[in-house]
């Protein structure tokens, strides 16, 4: 069993674990157990992305997570930092760090939409991908275009590449997206914090990014000069980044079970 904590990547919206397809070799070269998760509605598991929830997205980290059976590290990218957040605040113990890669790093209660709206006032280009996607009749599911990901998500990628990307995304559900989340000092705010922002991001940009650290302080942050999927774009300057926080002390000792996992010496 590695001395380090498994890494759990969590996806933003409209996309798959095949978003951190390039980024996972550069943890398991330093003997990282890396798990990139597919939230319910992307694709993969065949359901309605009308019908998905948060709370379903949540519980299907959690089923992960338990199944390891120890506490991991949570990586969240753009909308997945709701949910690394959320799934602190209710299991504790079952975290050791959490990183925020470009994510939404809220406070409790608070709304991204409010919060974007605060900063559009001296910054238009706060709205991101926003006004560029397609909705469903019912307005339950939304779709990005694919030349709005390229100029909005994937500036920094050569064309080819980003095409590639853009090809990927899939309709996203409203419920498993648009949340507020708890988030308390007790718990949650007990838990180490990395924030990574991207200082070209299109869809979150900087004075959000800045807006969202202020807000929830307590967060080590790291710059990297990219657009919004560093993971993708930039994998090595990534995990150049996140790996020395994602290594630091010891693995914990408390399995999520309560029960005692092997002591390291």
């Amino acid at each position: 069993m590695s001395d380090f904590d498994p890494v759990i990547l969590v996806h933003g919206a409209w996309q798959g674990s095949w978003a951190w397809a390039r980024f996972t070799p550069y943890l398991t070269a330093v003997g990282l157990a890396a798990h990139a998760v597919d939230l319910p509605g992307n694709g993969v598991d065949g359901s309605d992305p009308a019908d998905v929830t948060f709370e379903s997205c949540l519980q299907h980290v959690h089923g992960v997570v338990r199944a390891l059976g120890r506490p991991v590290s949570l990586v969240g990218h753009s909308g997945g930092g709701l949910l690394v957040t959320a799934f602190a605040e209710r299991w504790p113990d079952y975290v050791s760090r959490l990183v925020y890669v470009v994510g939404m790093m809220l406070p409790d209660g608070t709304s991204f939409e409010k919060l974007v709206a605060s900063i559009r006032q001296d910054h238009p280009e706060a709205s991101g991908i926003g006004p560029y996607l397609e909705w469903s009749a019912d307005r339950k599911v939304s779709r990005v275009p694919a030349e709005a990901a390229m100029a909005i998500f994937l500036q920094d990628c050569t064309a080819s590449d980003a095409a590639a990307a853009a090809a990927q995304l899939t309709p996203q559900g409203e419920g498993g997206r648009a949340v507020t989340t708890p988030a308390t000092a007790e718990r949650y705010g007990r838990i180490p914090r990395l924030y990574v922002e991207a200082l070209h991001d299109r869809s979150l940009i900087l004075p959000v990014q800045r807006a969202m650290q202020a807000l929830a302080p307590g967060a080590s942050v790291v710059s990297l000069p990219t657009g919004h999927a560093p993971q993708f774009s930039a994998p090595a300057r990534l995990a150049e980044a996140i790996i020395p926080f994602l290594t630091s002390g010891r693995r914990s000792n408390a399995r999520p079970d309560g029960s005692e996992a092997e002591r390291v010496p």
